[in-house]
């Protein structure tokens, strides 16, 4: 979403660059600036999701980066909103490309990356999803429930930019300490510390001895050992970084999961499940045990967890997203007013405009699912399906970044 059209209040709403104004805006250099972000920025993110499975947004530094930048261009406040818009995009492709196409290779059912193939179902994925946000934008923007923190904060840093201030030491500080973290425990540089550290710890020996009613002793005492697995968090300035952007609740919650799940679920099914007997006779040391118990069993049961989250949040979500929907069909005159007419904050691209670009994206679509199923009326009914799907959730994802 646009920051700039992220108003607290919609009948309060003054924007801050007046909308007679004329300001250079889609420009070559904001859009160039933007690209290179979204690289940068995207290839960052597409590691930390690969690596902890979660994305940070990058539309904060953008921001910081793109007031720095085009300062020494004399862009204007609206260039400056292109390049942080276009960056954050770019990095939003990327979350959705790191969380979908590694499921080709998981699943088996790609031997190794198709670069082609990805690229050309991102990019249809991608257009997509654009023409989806164009015809959601108004009716959720203009939504007066959602406050939009994100974007309203970014915003701010924006405005705070053309007072002379611009943050960016914080930004590229933090850069440099981060990499000087990497640079000191990583293998490639000068490796002063490991990332974590990890062993077994025993406990004591115990002895049990059964007896008969007469105290009698039954056979001879039996010696048993035990012990834990135990490893320090990691020290990543990654995942330091995104608990510090999401915020100490959201962290606790994810920080809580990985203790149910290491502490409990993991002792839980080592404890009762008797198959793991053969894995320690073999051999295998207590970090693949564990490992095993946690890809195979406690994975899938965090999966679930999610799924139900999920199911749940959409039910929540119908009645606002209807209202938001139909508040977009009765805006469709506003479209077909012309450009004359409509002030600078209103102008978009015409309606119907978007829905021939729906039109003409289902052939890519169909084309894409034929590729995989062979079947012709299979591509079709799963094109059209999951377009439609395609469109609800992405009304669920803009209404969740409205009110997160």
């Amino acid at each position: 979403m646009d920051a700039m059209d992220a108003p607290p209040s919609p009948k309060e709403f003054k924007p801050y660059v007046p909308e007679k104004t004329e300001l250079r805006e889609l420009t070559f250099k904001s859009l160039f600036l933007g690209v290179l972000m979204a690289i940068v920025l995207g290839s960052a993110n597409a590691y930390l999701g690969l690596r902890a499975g979660i994305t940070v947004s990058a539309t904060f530094p953008a921001a910081v980066i793109a007031i720095a930048a085009l300062r020494i261009f004399r862009g204007s406040i609206l260039e400056e909103n292109i390049a942080r818009t276009t960056a954050s995009v770019g990095e939003a492709l990327v979350a959705g490309a790191i969380f979908t196409l590694p499921a080709f290779l998981l699943s088996g059912v790609w031997q190794e990356l198709h670069y082609w193939e990805s690229s050309i179902m991102m990019l249809v994925g991608g257009v997509l999803g654009l023409l989806f946000i164009i015809i959601l934008r108004k009716p959720l923007v203009h939504d007066s429930t959602l406050p939009y923190p994100e974007s309203v904060a970014c915003a701010e840093i924006v405005k705070s930019g053309q007072k002379g201030e611009t943050g960016a030491k914080y930004v590229f500080g933090a850069m440099g300490l981060g990499a000087l973290i990497e640079f000191l425990k990583n293998s490639r540089g000068v490796q002063l510390f490991t990332e974590t550290l990890s062993g077994f710890f025993e406990f004591g020996t115990s002895k049990i001895q059964l007896f008969l009613g007469d105290r009698s002793p039954l056979g001879d005492p039996q010696t048993y050992t035990g012990g834990m697995f135990l490893s320090t968090p990691a020290a990543s300035p990654a995942l330091l970084g995104v608990g510090y952007i999401i915020g100490p609740r959201l962290a606790s919650i994810t920080f809580s999961g990985a203790v149910f799940g290491w502490w409990l679920l993991i002792p839980l099914v080592s404890f009762f499940d008797g198959g793991l007997s053969n894995l320690i006779e073999s051999g295998s040391d207590w970090e693949t045990v564990t490992g095993a118990v946690w890809y195979y069993q406690v994975r899938p049961i965090a999966v679930g967890a999610m799924l139900v989250g999920a199911i749940h949040t959409l039910l929540k979500l119908v009645k606002p997203l209807m209202e938001g929907m139909g508040r977009a069909v009765r805006d469709v005159k506003v479209f077909k007013e012309s450009r004359a007419q409509l002030s600078r904050l209103d102008f978009d691209i015409p309606f119907h405009w978007v829905i021939s670009g729906l039109l003409v994206m289902l052939v890519p679509i169909v084309i894409i699912y034929y590729y995989f199923t062979g079947d012709i009326v299979s591509a079709v009914v799963a094109g059209l399906l999951l377009t439609m799907l395609g469109f609800l959730l992405s009304a669920v994802a803009g209404y969740l970044v409205g009110i997160m």
